[in-house]
């Protein structure tokens, strides 16, 4: 019996570390680089905010926002999650009033989980829970940003100039990772960008 329990575990481990979007996935073990890489594979997250509508105030409130942490391919991430936002964007609205937020990513938006045929509340298709805070980036930081989602998202340059766009971040304070059976594993910031995904 703990013969074949180990050759199931070996068995989905083997199915981890297969290729998703043309390198591996990281083993359950790191989940600091799990963190790194679902984020860095994901377009788009779940962006949670406590609303500030009426008829909704201090309720949460999920919207879906495009984003990336830096150009495709491997280890071109920055980690750091920018967003092109609008004082238009109901979400938006409520990061005006109250800028904490959380935001969710999920390998469920890559080929990696219908590959393997995995459920997306299953655990072996990853997700990762941001919590944290979405600030405008500075001037210096512009650049960077600007390269990291329109090199992903390239139909935003042309989006209405009168919406008065801006580049913004998700400033991460904790992190949670699932990827694997036997619960959420916490993640530091400081462990978080001192590795690459």
């Amino acid at each position: 019996m703990a013969g074949l329990l180990l050759f199931c575990a070996a068995a989905a481990l083997q199915l981890l570390l297969l290729p998703a979007a043309g390198w591996a996935i990281p083993p359950p073990e790191e989940a600091a680089r799990m963190a790194r890489f679902v984020l860095h594979n994901c377009d788009w997250g779940a962006l949670a905010t406590l609303s500030a509508q009426e008829g909704l105030r201090g309720h949460p409130f999920a919207n879906i926002f495009s984003l990336s942490d830096g150009p495709p391919g491997p280890f071109s991430g920055s980690g750091v999650p920018y967003l092109y936002l609008t004082d238009m964007e109901i979400s938006v609205r409520d990061l005006e009033i109250n800028s904490n937020a959380s935001l969710t990513v999920s390998l469920a938006q890559t080929p990696y989980c219908k590959k393997h045929g995995y459920d997306p509340q299953n655990p072996l298709c990853a997700h990762i829970i941001f919590c944290g805070t979405i600030v405008k980036v500075n001037d210096s930081e512009v650049g960077l940003a600007k390269k990291a989602l329109f090199s992903r998202h390239p139909e935003m340059e042309g989006w209405p100039k009168d919406h008065n766009w801006f580049f913004a971040k998700f400033n991460i304070t904790n992190i949670w990772v699932l990827d694997y059976f036997g619960g959420l594993k916490i993640v530091t910031p400081e462990e978080y960008y001192s590795v690459k995904p």
